[in-house]
């Protein structure tokens, strides 16, 4: 039988926003859950939104709405979400759902018949913004210490629970189980908590002060406080829906939350379960905040980020696939993180269009050029190089599993990572493209081919969980598919279709509202990408081969270049070496383009880019000479790769190139395409431009 796996997020305020943290925790489940499912595992995946309280009750009024009106609508915001991050979400539930309502009502009945919930009249500081009492000692300045909204002395009669009477057992169970709460500081908060007298926990409100709620069975003058109403959702949530075997899905396997809401979670959730006799979740994960320049986000800062308005800006390139990689790469779980546009696209840019999209570029074309889009069957031995790579996905295969079960999806998914920096390390050595030029070497090239391809297949597998959409396009190429039992070496069927498609993974630049951007300035690099260490950084170097070359026709200095950039497609480039090379000499020549220049118009031709040469002093030009295959891109070590878009030439001016000792240099350092040092056969000191 496969095994159970449910996870639960918290559910969210529909008074809130959706935003980066809600985003993060929800992809966070989702990914849990397609990788449970991909190594065949049974999987429920719930989340939802919490719809009682005093701030929905006042937030509809003010709209001129009822109460559940008011939810209709709010809670559309967070299924749009859902959609939009393309969320697995086995149910979406509501607290206003029928069968939550009548649940949360079984067990206050239940706690009520028990004595374990009594009447007394309380005297407190209530603060509406958080829901909740406060001590004297928990408020600044008249303030409470979660919103920072002002508090209210309130007293009054209600209901509680005997919250304080199961202290010492949640200790227990919390020091018996060191896992149950995860990062394990966040379990000595909540012990440092529990070493405290845990009071008893206020569970009603009277209807004269907050109507909108879950009426109390034992008294329709009450409802219940919303966090206790809230809590019970999550063994609400499957109790319609049973396992293949016929059992319950309840206790949850994890349950995701974020560090403000600990203490609620892992103190007043477990002891209302104890009281009520349900089992308690198998584990909680807190994890942390997302910041902005440091500082928690809020909406009084106005540095919230908006998973609408990221995936809209950047919807051209698959824009949600893109924020659910970063978030998921960039936070270790459990601590804060940053979050920068600068950053995604960073990150997205450097795993995936770089190292993923440049795979399938290489392999795809050879397979089409030399094997007529079939790749070759995996032979029964393999020579050591590809040993090496097989033997890495393996250990990949073996790794990712573990990370995974301690929820290091960070980890796991550097892991993935780095069996396509393996992939793309072992073309680099095997030269499929050299092999191609040797008719002696048509098995050797059969085999790169068919390794590569089949290591492509489980690193998309891999990836699947965090890009789904992507990593099915990608697999569909290949007429593969993210399903249980693929995780395993040797599956790519041999003479499988490479077929060909649109390019998979395209680069993403930072783009800022119109009202955002700074007055062009033709000397410096757009305000996008200014978070550089060189210019150099923003210049998109690449290998182009040239397909076709003709003379201008109206520019006597001119030839008219057709390149090949791979991922990039063809460009056309006017080049102002006719004195030196005829058209015939160009064609097949792989050169250096810059290729994220403004478009420009040379006597009536446009040209899309700029191919680099060097001249020496007696006035000869000498054309760089790259091995890459076209669209790799040209780097140095200890540079970042953050082209801008649309550079004016002007920006090229502080990124001085030259020859020494027969290749490419910065600032002393070699320039590589491909692997490969980028020769030239100018003399040492001759500048390239």
């Amino acid at each position: 039988m496969p095994n159970p796996f449910y996870v639960t997020t918290p559910i969210y305020y529909v008074n809130d926003v959706p935003h980066i943290g809600h985003a993060y925790t929800s992809v966070l489940g989702d990914v849990l859950s397609r990788w449970h499912r991909l190594v065949g595992d049974e999987v429920y995946f719930l989340t939802g939104t919490d719809e009682h309280g005093q701030k929905v009750q006042e937030a509809a009024a003010k709209a001129g709405r009822t109460p559940q009106e008011h939810v209709d609508l709010t809670s559309q915001r967070f299924r749009e979400m859902g959609r939009l991050l393309d969320l697995t979400n086995d149910r979406f539930i509501r607290t206003t759902d029928k069968d939550h309502v009548e649940f949360v009502q079984s067990v206050l009945q239940g706690l009520w018949d028990k004595g374990e919930i009594y009447k007394s009249s309380y005297k407190g500081l209530y603060n509406v913004r958080d829901e909740r009492f406060y001590s004297e000692s928990d408020i600044r300045e008249g303030r409470g210490p979660a919103a920072g909204e002002p508090v209210e002395e309130v007293e009054e009669v209600n209901y509680f629970f005997k919250m304080g009477s199961y202290q010492q057992r949640l200790l227990d169970h919390i020091e018996k189980n060191p896992a149950w709460i995860v990062p394990d500081f966040r379990r000595n908060e909540v012990l440092g908590f529990l070493r405290q007298p845990l009071g008893d926990l206020c569970i009603s409100r009277p209807k004269s002060r907050l109507s909108w709620g879950i009426e109390l069975p034992f008294d329709k003058d009450f409802v219940t406080y919303v966090w206790f109403d809230a809590l019970l959702n999550y063994v609400t949530g499957p109790r319609g829906a049973k396992r293949a075997d016929g059992t319950s899905w309840w206790p949850a396997s994890v349950h995701l939350i974020g560090k403000d809401i600990l203490t609620t979670h892992s103190v007043y959730w477990p002891t209302m379960l104890m009281g009520a006799g349900i089992e308690l979740p198998r584990q909680i994960l807190a994890h942390g905040w997302w910041m902005a320049d440091g500082q928690k986000m809020s909406k009084s800062l106005g540095n919230v980020v908006d998973p609408f308005e990221v995936a809209r800006k950047y919807e051209s390139v698959g824009g949600a696939e893109a924020f659910r990689f970063f978030l998921m790469r960039d936070m270790v779980v459990g601590q804060d993180s940053s979050f920068s546009e600068a950053g995604m696209v960073k990150v997205v840019n450097g795993d995936l269009a770089n190292d993923v999209g440049n795979i399938v570029s290489r392999i795809r074309k050879q397979v089409a050029t030399q094997f007529e889009g079939k790749v070759p069957a995996l032979p029964a031995t393999l020579f050591d190089a590809s040993k090496e790579l097989k033997a890495k996905a393996e250990s990949v295969l073996a790794e990712v599993p573990n990370q995974m079960r301690l929820f290091r999806v960070s980890f796991a998914l550097e892991e993935t990572m780095s069996l396509a920096r393996a992939i793309n390390s072992y073309l680099e050595n095997t030269a499929p493209w050299k092999l191609a030029k040797d008719g002696s070497k048509r098995q050797e090239l059969a085999e790169v081919l068919a390794v590569s391809s089949e290591a492509l297949r489980l690193l998309l597998v891999l990836l699947s969980p965090y890009i789904p959409r992507k990593a099915s396009e990608a697999l569909a190429l290949l007429g593969e598919s993210a399903a249980p039992g693929k995780l395993a070496w040797g599956l790519l069927p041999a003479d499988a279709e490479f077929k060909d498609g649109p390019v998979l993974f395209p680069r993403l630049e930072v783009k800022k509202p119109e009202a955002d951007k700074p007055k062009a300035d033709a000397k410096q690099a757009p305000a996008a990408t200014a978070a550089v260490k060189s210019p150099f950084e923003l210049v998109d170097f690449r290998v182009a081969k040239v397909e076709a070359a003709e003379d201008h026709p109206s520019a006597e200095k001119l030839l008219v270049l057709t390149l090949d950039v791979g991922e990039l497609g063809r460009k056309q480039v006017c080049a102002g070496i006719k004195a030196h090379f005829s058209a015939a000499d160009m064609v097949g020549r792989k050169l250096l383009l810059v290729a994220n220049l403004k478009k420009a118009k040379l006597r009536g031709v446009e040209s899309q880019g700029m191919i680099l040469a060097a001249d020496n002093p007696d006035g000869s030009v000498h054309l760089l000479s790259p091995e890459g295959e076209p669209g790799s891109f040209a780097r140095v070590d200890g540079y970042d790769h953050l082209p801008g878009q649309n550079l004016a030439i002007e920006a090229l001016d502080p990124v001085v190139l030259e020859v020494r000792g027969g290749q490419l240099v910065f600032e002393g350092k070699p320039v590589t395409a491909g692997g490969a040092k980028i020769a030239c056969s100018a003399v040492d000191g001759a500048k390239a431009h």
